[in-house]
């Protein structure tokens, strides 16, 4: 097998069992046995079990926020289309945290809060440079900073809700709130 096939085949795996039984819940041997691999292969490539996931969540982000930002840009004014896609960025953030890691887990464990903080930084940085990209959207010289805050507040605020709320029930509660309540004043601040 080739190196991409190999990493290609832990990813795929792991990304089946973390969806199924949660990170916490998948041994890097499961990881192995699907994968048909030796458990050394794995930390040949990568290093942790936490790398795997981390190598996961950034392919999705990355193919998810670049499909997002360049997805209806001109058809909509400025302001809606920001809502609509920090909006969606904040569902993906959900996404990861539900159907990957597990909210008892990240609530329960420093080292997942020290995982997201890294990720929800990686996040903001992605983001920032796709919507850079977007030459509909950078329309002035101030508009890199007002971004820059849009994001930062909107990333503080959906990755808070992971560490505060008991339940999913709360969880689900907490983003209908930013959207309805908070972010169409964060988009009008950055605007």
């Amino acid at each position: 097998m080739e190196v991409d096939k190999i990493k290609e085949s832990i990813k795929r795996s792991a990304t089946e069992l973390f969806r199924k039984y949660g990170y916490h819940k998948t041994s890097v041997n499961e990881i192995a046995k699907r994968a048909k691999i030796a458990k050394a292969t794995i930390y040949k490539y990568f290093e942790s079990k936490e790398l795997v996931l981390h190598a996961i969540l950034m392919d999705y982000l990355q193919v998810s926020v670049s499909e997002l930002l360049h997805k209806n840009v001109a058809e909509t004014s400025k302001e809606e289309y920001l809502k609509r896609l920090i909006l969606r960025v904040s569902k993906l953030s959900y996404t990861i945290c539900n159907e990957f890691i597990g909210w008892d887990f990240i609530r329960e464990s420093t080292n997942s809060q020290e995982f997201l903080k890294k990720l929800s930084d990686e996040l903001e940085h992605l983001l920032y440079s796709e919507f850079m990209a977007v030459e509909e959207l950078n329309d002035d010289e101030t508009f890199p900073e007002r971004l820059s805050f849009l994001i930062k507040a909107s990333k503080s605020i959906i990755f808070s809700f992971a560490f505060t709320s008991v339940s999913d029930a709360d969880v689900r509660k907490n983003f209908v709130s930013f959207q309805k309540e908070i972010l169409p004043y964060l988009v009008k601040a950055a605007l």
